[in-house]
């Protein structure tokens, strides 16, 4: 008997572990994915591509993220010290156009056409520039005349096969920052967004050769290290301040180096044995970013797997969730490596998906990025299957930044409602329109269900035109009584709800 009873228990339990529930989507999640351009990684596939192509191309990768639920994009508009827009700071890319500083023909700003095509679909556009980074390889002789590097060649500093901007020089952190002025006042962008290069990766015997300008602007009694730490925080700072004084709904979010510290080297850092770390080797300090609040939110690059001995994703994103505070965390995943990587972990279907649950396990993270791009989009319907599933099923809204305040003021954005052949027609008087994003709609039987907090009742997510007029097809919906509308602004704030009977 007491044989018997053990067996169902041991096979419930076995049962229970296989046939474990979803966990709950919640209604605020950033689900972000980077687009690489440098190299022709993502998009375009080649900078000698035609313009049709290359637009076909751009939209096959939105369409299949927005079929997935996904709400931004980080897309790469400055790879090497180029640009992927009209700028008066740096020439045309290559990866664009296929020669360095020339534009597109016929031409168009392709910039401006992206971040219209992410925002029809409902999708956040994210600027990702890279700043420090100058050339990408030793081609100097395809360089534009009008690149840094020939108008410029006292900012340059040659690492490796590559060369950089100093970092420590006034006069190219003004030139940075101006960059990313640009960019944020001529463009309907929602975030300014950097990645992991700071200072350069370390190469065994190279010597990044800043000792000049180290001697020159150093503080008193300021060692190298601490002096380079400051010369990034300074970027940082400054970036900061001209964005939120341009467009104070813009966010700044930064993706470092997964390792801040190793523990052997500092006993706050994390339980692993990363080769080099951001705090120590790159010389950036995401920990002072937030303190200071000079960042709306953290994308920590977790590329390990689950269990990884040297660098376990479990122990790093447990370590960021307890390290974080004033910004948004999310986590930064790699797709990329599935069935692709000498970590035999990343051949399971569920790596992934496992490190999607963890997530959202925890509390302090309440969203992922994946890299990059086309990792997804070839091969991985087994992936794929378990995200549309369990993870990405409902509509989910980019978090709001923990340094906005709140514009709404619990407000109910009035609309002209007018029902014709099965849809809903609605109009927004012009004093209500400014600063209106998009439009929400929530569906329910009675008002007890009504909730404004489950993503099962969101079903629409419609972008708001100058005129202010949209349509939603109720024709689907038939058997709910009610209809609640709320709206959008550009920071990201939800209005109340206006509650609408269907009849």
């Amino acid at each position: 008997m007491f044989k018997r009873l053990a067996l169902i228990l041991a096979l419930t339990l076995t049962s229970c572990s296989v046939f474990r529930p979803s966990i709950p989507t919640p209604k605020h999640e950033f689900r972000g994915v980077w687009i690489a351009t440098v190299a022709n990684i993502d998009w375009p596939k080649s900078g000698l591509d035609d313009i049709e192509k290359q637009k076909q191309d751009y939209l096959k990768i939105l369409d299949f993220y927005n079929d997935l639920n996904f709400n931004a994009v980080i897309v790469q508009i400055r790879a090497a010290g180029d640009a992927f827009y009209p700028s008066q700071y740096a020439p045309w890319s290559r990866f664009l156009t296929g020669n360095e500083g020339v534009a597109p023909e016929p031409y168009y700003d392709p910039l401006q056409w992206m971040i219209q095509e992410a925002h029809t679909r409902g999708m956040e556009f994210h600027a990702w520039l890279n700043p420090y980074r100058a050339t990408f390889d030793e081609k100097l002789e395809i360089l534009s005349k009008d690149h840094d590097y020939n108008l410029h060649p006292d900012w340059m500093l040659k690492y490796g096969k590559k060369y950089y901007y100093n970092p420590g020089l006034p006069e190219v952190q003004q030139h940075l920052t101006n960059i990313m002025g640009e960019v944020v006042a001529n463009y309907d962008v929602d975030a300014v967004h950097f990645d992991d290069y700071f200072y350069p990766y370390k190469i065994t015997d190279e010597t990044f050769e800043d000792t000049e300008t180290y001697t020159k602007y150093a503080q008193p009694q300021q060692s190298l290290e601490d002096w380079r730490r400051s010369n990034i925080d300074s970027l940082v700072h400054k970036v900061h301040n001209t964005i939120k004084s341009t467009k104070p709904w813009v966010q700044f979010g930064i993706s470092p180096f997964g390792v801040w510290k190793n523990k052997s080297t500092d006993p706050l850092g994390s339980d692993t044995k990363a080769g080099q770390t951001t705090y120590e080797d790159l010389y950036a300090d995401p920990l002072l970013w937030m303190k200071m609040g000079w960042i709306d939110y953290l994308v920590p690059q977790v590329y390990w797997s689950m269990e990884l001995p040297v660098a376990s994703h479990k122990k790093i994103v447990d370590w960021w969730s307890k390290n974080s505070y004033n910004t948004n965390l999310y986590i930064g995943n790699g797709p990329y490596k599935i069935r692709n990587n000498s970590d035999k972990a990343w051949d399971k279907k569920k790596e992934l998906p496992n490190q999607l649950r963890f997530a959202r396990e925890n509390s302090n993270v309440i969203g992922n990025v994946f890299f990059s791009a086309k990792s997804l989009m070839t091969d991985k319907e087994d992936v794929l299957k378990i995200l549309k599933k369990k993870y990405y099923r409902n509509i989910a809204l980019p978090p709001t930044s923990p340094l906005s305040k709140n514009k709404f003021h619990n407000e109910i954005i009035e609309s002209h409602i007018e029902e014709k052949n099965g849809f809903l027609h609605f109009s927004i008087p012009s004093e209500e329109r400014q600063n209106l994003r998009y439009a929400l709609i929530y569906v329910a039987k009675k008002e007890s269900k009504l909730s404004l907090e489950n993503p099962d009742k969101l079903v629409a997510k419609i972008p708001l035109s100058d005129s202010g007029n949209f349509s939603f097809d109720s024709s689907g919906f038939k058997g709910k009584k009610l209809l609640a509308l709320t709206f959008i602004n550009n920071f990201g704030q939800e209005s109340k709800p206006k509650i609408i009977s269907l009849n």
